[in-house]
């Protein structure tokens, strides 16, 4: 956000991994950060906790524990509230826990997304920026994926329901004015991450000796985007509030805009690795090699993701630029602090 100004802003999923770094942030900046999260136990409640604790240092920052679904505590919330900005980043994580849970995502990704439109369409939020996944460009082939291609086969239920959020939020931006912006991340990595990522499951696993899972016998390909390129992005697309684009052409509709106020923009490194070169630098930060368990492709999964960010450069002047061998560095280093320090 802009330094000197302070704002209200509302970050969802404030114990996640994404929203963790990006509230520390925004506090930072000396912004005034309500948080949002219900602390479920997908993964280790006490690292939420712990990333919790850091937040709450900052006398600018007040925690409110609640479920996204839970309409009546949504809408005291922003009754209560009158937030300038909402991102909006917590939702239920996962495209393999989606085979397992579908429900959780219907509940937490469709019915807490409504209900964080309805709370800013009716508080006057002037800015409602939302995480969406790269996991929408689904059946894509065409790479490097551009939110000008078509998203329209999604391969899970996951990248269903964030296709479904774009949707939504295209609807409340027509029928409301609510300007909305959607961010297409790219395999975030980096320290506090999410234990269920392979990054985080692969680095415990070599250390312990064990072997590791590695589908499609390492050949698939990830953009892997360090967290702090993440939160950047976030931060000055937060300050680029969508307006509406009178040269969008009806009859040859992009699917980035719109002639409401409503964008769609990639986050990544624009820089896929291979998963089996990705392991040989975990395993060189690591001093240690992999025991590596080769297995086909899951159902759900995708060959490669790849990210086009010319329009994020375009609009907010930045792109993802640190190099894997960095991030992975950073992260084995804050690992082994605090999961074995």
């Amino acid at each position: 956000m802009d330094t000197g100004t302070t704002n209200k802003i509302l970050v969802t999923g404030a114990a996640g991994f994404i929203g963790f770094h990006l509230a520390r942030r925004l506090l930072e900046q000396g912004n005034e950060v309500v948080g949002l999260d219900n602390l479920n136990d997908y993964y280790d409640v006490r690292l939420k906790e712990d990333r919790l604790l850091i937040l709450k240092q900052h006398p600018g920052f007040r925690f409110v524990r609640t479920a996204l679904e839970d309409r009546t505590a949504m809408e005291a919330l922003f009754g209560q509230e009158r937030f300038d900005l909402v991102i909006h980043l917590a939702a239920q994580a996962g495209v393999r826990y989606s085979l397992q849970n579908p429900h959780a995502y219907v509940d937490s990704n469709i019915v807490g997304f409504l209900n964080i439109l309805e709370g800013c369409r009716h508080s006057n939020v002037k800015h409602l920026v939302y995480a969406s996944s790269s996991s929408v460009y689904g059946a894509n082939t065409t790479v490097p994926f551009s939110v000008h291609h078509n998203v329209d086969h999604p391969v899970s239920l996951y990248a269903a329901t964030k296709k479904s959020n774009e949707l939504m939020a295209h609807c409340y931006a027509t029928l409301y004015g609510l300007p909305t912006t959607g961010l297409r991340f790219f395999t975030v990595y980096g320290p506090w991450g999410r234990p269920d990522m392979a990054y985080f499951s692969f680095t415990k696993a070599i250390l312990a000796g064990q072997p590791i899972d590695v589908f499609n016998n390492g050949l698939m390909q990830r953009d892997f985007t360090y967290i702090d390129d993440i939160v950047e992005g976030i931060v000055r697309v937060a300050d680029h509030i969508p307006k509406s684009d009178p040269s969008w052409d009806n009859a040859a509709p992009d699917p980035s805009g719109s002639s409401s106020p409503y964008r769609i923009y990639n986050i990544g490194n624009n820089n896929p690795v291979e998963l089996g070169q990705f392991i040989g630098i975990l395993e060189k930060c690591l001093g240690k090699k992999a025991v590596k368990h080769m297995l086909p492709m899951q159902a759900g999964e995708v060959q490669i993701t790849c990210a086009n960010v010319d329009d994020l450069m375009r609009d907010v002047g930045f792109k993802p630029s640190t190099p894997l061998e960095t991030g992975l560095k950073r992260f084995v280093e804050w690992y082994l602090e605090y999961c074995q320090g």
